[in-house]
């Protein structure tokens, strides 16, 4: 069934549903709900390399096992709509500095839903390819930007594209070309939003925790992006790199266990319960702290810092390294 017929039988048919769109039943679904789903959902595809989208996967077999293993992931799941990730942030001239990576203005945003096909309170799987970290928090950055902006009918497929093909399912190469949809931003959730002033007030005041998703390397300053202007961390964070927030030894990249997942940030010093500041270098990585603690953890006080360390330094303000 094609999916925008399926979602709007689905309005129509629920007993005492007839305006209410199908609900994703959490953050995060897995291969079998979506198979199961997949005419009543709009699935976005949001991956680094949008070329792989239009070409069919590659399988090759170990001469030694004879096991087959995918060599090249290409292809996507049925009638998933190609979204380009660079295209979803946007730079910003924040205190006459132009600070880039940011969530695009609502009606930038708005327009670039519009063309994924989009509808008011319509549910969004977002998937990624799948191989790490990287990818599953490409996937909790557009999370957050739906949520940001009003959305709040959307889920990650766990374990991405790869998670998808190496179970053998179904995919395409054709591109889908979606008819344009009718959302629009309902509101701006400043809560979710924190600026460098409000990262200032927390170091200074102990408001809020600042919790740094980067690699250890980069929080004690040992390696920095060039697009941060200095090596280190924001004084007083506390590290929650975001490669432990999945596991890939089973297939795709799926999200740690909610209770594993408190466990290690309390045991590197973070409340999981209390008010936090995710921050990363660009908001990329940060995405995937704030939606551990947020929507895993279910902490409803917790922020992203959407220019995270380019902002930070850029403006000169105090960072901390592993000499102090």
């Amino acid at each position: 069934m094609h999916r925008r017929l399926g979602y709007a039988l689905t309005l129509c048919l629920l007993p005492g549903l007839a305006l209410a769109a199908p609900r994703v039943p959490g953050p995060l679904v897995d291969t079998a709900w979506l198979a199961e789903h997949l005419d009543q959902v709009l699935v976005m595809d949001v991956r680094g390399n949008p070329r792989t989208y239009s070409v069919p996967p590659r399988w090759q077999t170990d001469r030694r096992t004879g096991r087959r293993f995918l060599a090249q992931l290409g292809g996507h799941i049925p009638g998933a709509v190609a979204v380009e990730y660079r295209r979803l942030r946007t730079e910003r001239v924040i205190g006459g500095r132009k600070v880039q990576k940011m969530l695009p203005p609502r009606d930038v945003f708005e327009r670039l839903m519009q063309a994924a096909g989009l509808d008011p309170d319509e549910p969004v799987v977002l998937v990624t390819e799948g191989f790490g970290p990287g990818d599953m928090t490409i996937a909790t950055r557009v999370y957050w930007q739906l949520k940001y902006y009003g959305h709040d009918n959307v889920a990650i497929l766990d374990g991405g594209l790869l998670q998808w093909l190496l179970e053998g399912r179904e995919v395409e190469t054709r591109p889908v070309r979606p008819e344009r949809g009718t959302w629009k931003a309902r509101a701006e959730r400043r809560e979710l939003l924190a600026t460098s002033e409000d990262v200032e007030r927390a170091r200074r005041e102990g408001s809020a925790q600042l919790v740094d998703s980067r690699a250890l390397a980069q929080y004690f300053g040992l390696t920095k992006p060039p697009y941060v202007h200095a090596y280190g961390h924001i004084p007083g964070a506390k590290p929650f790199p975001n490669e432990l927030y999945v596991s890939g030894d089973r297939g795709g990249a799926r999200f740690v266990a909610p209770e594993r997942l408190r466990k290690l940030a309390r045991r590197l010093g973070i409340d999981p319960a209390k008010p936090a500041i995710a921050y990363c270098n660009s908001g990329h990585l940060a995405s995937g702290g704030w939606f551990v603690l947020h929507e895993l953890l279910g902490n409803p006080d917790v922020r992203l810092y959407d220019g995270s360390m380019h902002e930070w330094t850029l403006e000169g303000r105090p960072v901390a390294t592993v000499e102090g």
